[in-house]
């Protein structure tokens, strides 16, 4: 009998027998390899291809490229979106943006839901998980937060740029209802899809619809527990550690970017632009370099400087448990204190008078390690089998890993081999975080065994 002919509760039930025993570490990635193998098959259908821009269907590494990223929501890509594509193909470009932005388990679980049948414990583990909740309480609920909060910043600022892009450029109803979807769900999943050849340096001097997106992404970006937390405070209420801390990352990343752009590309990538304009565009690359993957300014007129810069700040990221990649400022935060404590010759890591304990700091002490070994790693494969100068390579290889989507131009340069290292790098930087979370929540067990010490020299 076929899959879709048996009943509801029958596919849910064959659903949870597939998944029952298999841990979130292994179930995380081989959700996102499903998505991604069928959305290349989708993309190889020859309706997913613009008339004219190539006989039959894709080439196989183009559709399979294009579901890596899309799915993976980074946005690099080796052909023109919105050229290349059909309005089918863009649709299906679409879904697997969402699809990887909720998370293949929280949409796993949102389809059992919608069958009626409620999850088993081991369920709810597997769902909570990946989003960092372990708990087995509350997933469900938790789950239609996360859905409801998604659709309605997705909708809000996709009305926003419909009207604005019907009103100010005069775009038909039709084009201007689905460039405005397109780009919010694009943008509030930081994956950096866009319809025009040239992303946002149309808008370089429109405010409206710059900051619309990267409002979209600053909410996408920094979680929907954090905006939960600081729309239910109330005055003079402490926040959490965790959101204090991603607020403040990201408040001093983006105006240090923000600045250090000013600074490196007045005369570069922000030349010829009236200053208000030049700070605009500083401020809005900024926000897009945590991992969003728009620009609006020329990325291949970047400076040395700007293109280190822009590395640092991709591999950071953004927020835990929101659309973005990177290694999360969180992360970043919790070192500066260990750091900050060693320097100061204390035995504790502290925050606001808050203990940070030992299992969070090596937590983000392997995260940091195992970012840079991936990232120099890739770099050094794709400058082997390329041949493509250095800070360009550097430059793809941190994108692909924090799934941000900017390249200098060498995408579609690559060899395939290349093309497979990069691919490879946006799936370790989409799925690694969300596993290593899960299996270091999930396998942290306390030991009564305790070794002798010995001191090592360091340093």
């Amino acid at each position: 009998m076929p899959f879709l002919d048996l009943p509801a509760r029958t596919i849910t039930r064959r659903v949870g027998g597939l998944a029952q025993g298999v841990s979130p570490v292994r179930l995380v990635p081989l959700g996102f390899a499903l998505a991604i193998l069928a959305g290349t098959a989708l993309l190889m259908v020859p309706a997913a291809r613009e008339a004219g821009a190539i006989e039959g269907g894709a080439p196989w590494l183009v559709a399979l490229f294009t579901a890596v990223s899309a799915t993976c929501v980074t946005g690099l890509v080796t052909v023109d979106t919105g050229t290349y594509g059909s309005g089918f193909g863009e649709a299906v470009i679409l879904g697997l943006i969402q699809i990887g932005g909720l998370g293949t388990l929280v949409v796993t679980t949102l389809l059992l839901m919608a069958l009626g049948d409620r999850l088993s414990l081991s369920g709810r583990l597997r769902a909570g998980a990946e989003h960092r909740g372990v708990g087995p309480g509350g997933v469900e609920r938790r789950v239609r937060t996360v859905l409801a909060f998604t659709l309605a910043v997705e909708l809000g600022i996709a009305v926003l740029l419909i009207g604005w892009w019907r009103l100010a450029y005069g775009a038909p109803w039709a084009e201007a209802a689905w460039h405005g979807l397109f780009h919010s769900v694009s943008a509030f999943n930081n994956a950096g899809f866009g319809l025009h050849p040239d992303s946002l340096m149309r808008y370089s001097h429109d405010p409206v619809v710059l900051l619309a997106l990267s409002a979209a992404v600053v909410l996408g970006g920094i979680g929907m527990p954090v905006v939960a937390e600081l729309l239910r405070r109330h005055r003079g209420e402490r926040v959490s550690l965790h959101t204090y801390l991603t607020v403040l990352g990201t408040l001093i990343l983006l105006a240090g970017a923000a600045l250090l752009t000013f600074l490196f590309e007045r005369d570069g990538a922000l030349a010829g632009m009236a200053t208000p304009h030049a700070a605009l565009n500083a401020l809005i690359h900024s926000v897009m370099l945590r991992t969003a993957g728009f620009n609006a300014i020329d990325i291949a007129a970047l400076s040395d400087a700007g293109v280190l810069m822009a590395c640092f700040v991709m591999i950071v990221g953004g927020g835990s448990v929101g659309t973005a990649g990177g290694i999360k400022v969180t992360t970043v935060m919790v070192l500066l204190a260990v750091v900050a404590a060693e320097l100061r010759g204390r035995p504790d890591s502290t925050i606001r008078s808050r203990h940070l304990p030992g299992a969070v700091q090596r937590e983000a002490l392997a995260v940091l390690v195992l970012a840079v070994a991936a990232v120099g790693l890739g770099t050094l494969a794709v400058l082997g089998l390329s041949g493509l100068p250095l800070r360009d390579v550097m430059f793809e290889a941190s994108s692909a890993f924090a799934t941000v989507g900017l390249s200098t131009g060498i995408t579609a340069k690559l060899p395939p081999a290349a093309q497979g290292v990069i691919m490879a790098l946006m799936f370790i930087g989409r799925v690694g975080p969300i596993t290593l979370g899960a299996a270091l929540a999930l396998r942290n067990r306390p030991t009564n065994i305790r070794y002798a010490e010995e001191r090592v020299i360091v340093g």
